[in-house]
């Protein structure tokens, strides 16, 4: 088999390391539909078209266009763009709650678990909401940076809800 060949075999599974570092993701099956996909074989990218979904364990991924760039192993993946009106991105968190996240263009750095999000961005987790021009979210170190555009008056918003005190049948916390 010519090595052309073994890599247009692998675009679809260039998606594996999709699963990141997460223990839980790995051998979840991974389900791509797009409206097109084509696979840039010399540079190790993956491209996908029109109404992409992407669902991976506890994360998913929507958008109009998604860039799928190869790391240095064969079969994994290093940085993923996606990008949309807007493009959104969510992770069920191991304590049960929704991270989603969405912008014009969503960049998630698959080892680092960082995501940087360009373009009327929005994050939320457990009611807690995020919105500015641009954001970056390190999830590993859950650390969260919003800046707005310089050029306007718009500025970061942060919409932070009571958290509520869970009390057991006779009523202490």
């Amino acid at each position: 088999m010519t090595n052309k060949l073994k890599k247009l075999l692998l675009i679809p599974s260039l998606l594996i390391a999709f699963s990141g570092v997460a223990a839980e993701q790995t051998g979840a099956q991974i389900s791509i539909s797009s409206d097109r996909q084509v696979g840039k074989l010399k540079d190790g990218v993956g491209i996908f078209e029109g109404n992409v979904e992407i669902v991976h364990g506890n994360r998913r991924i929507t958008a109009e266009r998604l860039e799928a760039h190869g790391g240095d192993t064969e079969g994994t993946v290093e940085l993923i763009i996606a990008t949309g009106a807007p493009a959104y991105f969510e992770e069920k968190q191991t304590d049960g709650t929704v991270m989603s996240a969405s912008a014009e263009e969503v960049r998630y750095d698959v080892a680092k678990r960082f995501l940087t999000l360009n373009g009327e961005a929005e994050v939320t987790q457990a009611g807690q909401k995020v919105t500015a021009k641009s954001i970056t979210y390190d999830m590993a170190q859950q650390l969260i940076s919003a800046e707005k555009d310089e050029n306007s008056t718009d500025r970061v918003h942060t919409i932070l809800v009571p958290v509520e005190n869970k009390k057991d049948n006779k009523g202490q916390p």
